[in-house]
């Protein structure tokens, strides 16, 4: 009678296979501890900005003037701006306003970028020639001067931000999708699906962007820190999401700014805030490019 000791039992056993996803985060904290690093910022950035609402002690607004330009404290980690308000209530509904814009602007920059890359990518020739020079011309004009015409004319406000800056990340972004069609176009599987007659439309979406979502993946988490610091730049200059929504441009350019002497506290937690995020997200998704690109798998 066979026991479970035996050899032949056991290797009749199936099997427990891993989890593509812990064999995915076993690889990232092994390999890219770095990156690693930046996803537990990025969750953490993610958290605090979702629930906002209920991490903050106090109101985004609430003045207490006998507790103006107070240092960091117990009471108030962060410090107090020269209206009293907490800089740490502050910051977190300013990372909330950052999640919704960064995701959202990140989000619509991958849309087009991907939209433009496999087109332009997979039907080349004469389109992709005219299309790529356009690519072209609108990637040689300064992204800060195109922001702020943007933003002068059409009024500042979250809409018109994400608008704005998923049009302007996703158009040069596009660059990067198409290199990754031209390569997957000419494989074996994209010639045979034309071949049993297969419309565009069926071998762009099942055979072409399924092996293009690496790069989409990636494209999407580095856009994420460029839209965020892209918001704070013009919040800084004044055109981003008006007050008295504090975003962390905007408390670097109004109280920061003119206060700074006095509470260094108070471009110093927006500043923090802002670098440790950006810096995370590049991070992150440096470390994504290198475990979903194939041709870097192995390389530490």
């Amino acid at each position: 009678m066979a026991t479970l000791a035996d050899p032949a039992v056991t290797a009749g056993a199936p099997r427990r296979r891993r989890s593509p996803l812990l064999h995915f985060i076993g690889r990232l904290f092994r390999e890219k501890p770095l990156g690693a690093a930046g996803a537990v910022v990025f969750i953490l950035f993610l958290f605090c900005g979702i629930f906002a609402d209920v991490l903050a002690p106090h109101g985004m607004n609430q003045i207490a003037p006998l507790k103006r330009l107070r240092p960091p404290s117990l009471e108030f980690p962060f410090g107090t701006d020269n209206l009293g308000r907490d800089m740490l209530s502050r910051c977190l509904f300013g990372a909330q306003l950052s999640v919704i814009i960064g995701f959202c602007g990140a989000g619509l920059a991958t849309i087009v970028s991907t939209f433009i890359g496999i087109v332009s990518g997979y039907l080349g020739g004469r389109f992709d020639l005219v299309l790529q020079r356009f690519v072209d011309a609108w990637m040689s004009f300064p992204t800060l001067i195109v922001l702020i015409v943007v933003v002068s004319v059409v009024g500042p406000g979250m809409p018109q931000i994400i608008l704005t800056l998923g049009l302007l990340f996703g158009i040069g972004g596009s660059r990067i999708i198409r290199s990754a069609v031209v390569s997957v176009r000419e494989n074996m599987y994209v010639h045979a699906a034309q071949s049993t007659g297969a419309s565009t439309f069926r071998v762009l979406w099942r055979h072409i962007l399924p092996n293009v979502l690496p790069p989409v993946i990636v494209l999407f988490t580095t856009n994420v820190g460029g839209v965020i610091l892209a918001e704070s730049g013009l919040a800084f200059l004044g055109l981003g999401v008006p007050p008295p929504a504090p975003t962390w441009g905007g408390l670097l350019s109004g109280s920061g700014r003119t206060y700074m002497l006095q509470g260094p506290w108070l471009a110093l937690a927006p500043g923090l805030c802002l670098t440790i995020v950006v810096y995370a997200t590049n991070m992150f998704g440096d470390a994504l490019r290198d475990l979903l690109d194939p041709r870097m798998r192995g390389s530490r």
